[in-house]
């Protein structure tokens, strides 16, 4: 599981409305050859809602806040293909567990609205489930293909010059390069190079999450970009709560879906893992060394499944743990981590 909580800008500034998000969010439902039924978005107790009505509900809660100021947050939830598999209907498994991961967030805030916490009824939000995705350019199979797509487009140039007259030589010879470089290129998927904007094979269903920065009163301010975990701040001559946990957020989405789908989470996959890789990497490959045989055996079939360099394997011993060999596959499971495919 991979989640991440950002504010919505345009260039260096606070997007103003939400329109230009929600468009992007229908991307899917505009595709012509879609397989999967037309998503709308959803909220705590609605589903079926219209595009039009997010911008107007969104753009409208924004009482007091500032141009500088976030108006909203995006909040993305990417499954890996392994928790994936364990829901047998995903389109409303996923409704559910975002209606259930939204009161994990509200119980987050240190914060009070008249006098009791934060619930999800002060929530103001809308999602909506997507279950295709394309490479990026950011992507390390479109990065390290790079190369022969940039060849490829210059033999490609050639043979329009050959064509026009303007240079000499033999458009059969430049397309068996281009075809050799075409089969030769590192990643492929189904027989063909990965590109930028090809869509990913297998079941990329994953969550967008739109929550407005106010809350349904549009009285008060609930940020999750907040730097403080949990203090107090004197308003107005009155003591206030501020903050939000960014840190219980993230282990309390992890164990929702543990329980409501009965998921039995590798170690790898875990968020102490994540936060043991980051603070100390040498810890975090020798507790998977440590693991009962079945359990590191899937584990290290896991991180070999994201594409992260194994040089040559994952060490099967604490005397294999160089320095040198962690910082070459440390780089791969940042990787990782940023695809969605591990970690939180």
């Amino acid at each position: 599981m991979y989640i991440t909580i950002t504010a919505q800008k345009l260039g260096a500034n606070y997007s103003q409305s939400v329109a230009d998000y929600v468009d992007y969010l229908e991307k899917e439902n505009q595709l012509p050859d879609i397989e999967s039924d037309h998503e709308f978005f959803f909220n705590q107790k609605e589903d079926d809602i219209s595009p039009e009505v997010v911008i107007k509900e969104i753009d409208a809660n924004t009482t007091k806040l500032k141009k500088i100021e976030p108006k909203f947050y995006s909040i993305t939830v990417n499954p890996s293909q392994y928790e994936l598999k364990k829901l047998q209907n995903s389109t409303e498994a996923l409704k559910q567990y975002t209606r259930e991961l939204m009161k994990n967030y509200a119980s987050c805030f240190n914060r009070e609205i008249n006098g009791r916490p934060v619930d999800v009824s002060d929530i103001k939000y809308f999602a909506k489930i997507e279950h295709q995705r394309a490479f990026k350019g950011t992507d390390i199979q479109v990065k390290e293909n790079q190369v022969y797509a940039t060849k490829i487009l210059q033999l490609k140039n050639e043979i329009q010059k050959i064509n026009r007259g303007i240079i000499e030589g033999s458009v059969r010879k430049i397309e068996g390069e281009i075809k050799s470089l075409e089969t030769n290129a590192p990643h492929q998927q189904n027989g063909k190079r990965i590109t930028q904007g090809m869509l990913k094979e297998g079941n990329q269903s994953h969550i967008h999450i739109i929550v407005s920065r106010k809350d349904v009163s549009n009285s008060f301010s609930l940020s999750p970009g907040s730097k403080y975990k949990a203090s107090e701040v004197e308003m107005n001559g009155k003591m206030v709560k501020r903050g939000f946990n960014r840190d219980d957020f993230f282990q309390k989405a992890e164990k929702t879906f543990d329980k409501n789908f009965q998921y039995q989470r590798n170690f790898v996959e875990t968020y102490q893992a994540r936060k043991d890789f980051i603070k100390n990497p040498k810890l975090y490959f020798s507790a998977i060394m440590g693991l009962p045989a079945s359990e590191k055996a899937l584990a290290i079939k896991m991180l070999r499944e994201t594409g992260m360099p194994m040089i040559p394997v994952v060490p099967f011993s604490k005397a294999q743990l160089t320095v040198k060999l962690i910082k070459s596959i440390q780089k791969g499971i940042h990787a990782a981590l940023r695809s969605g495919s591990i970690g939180i």
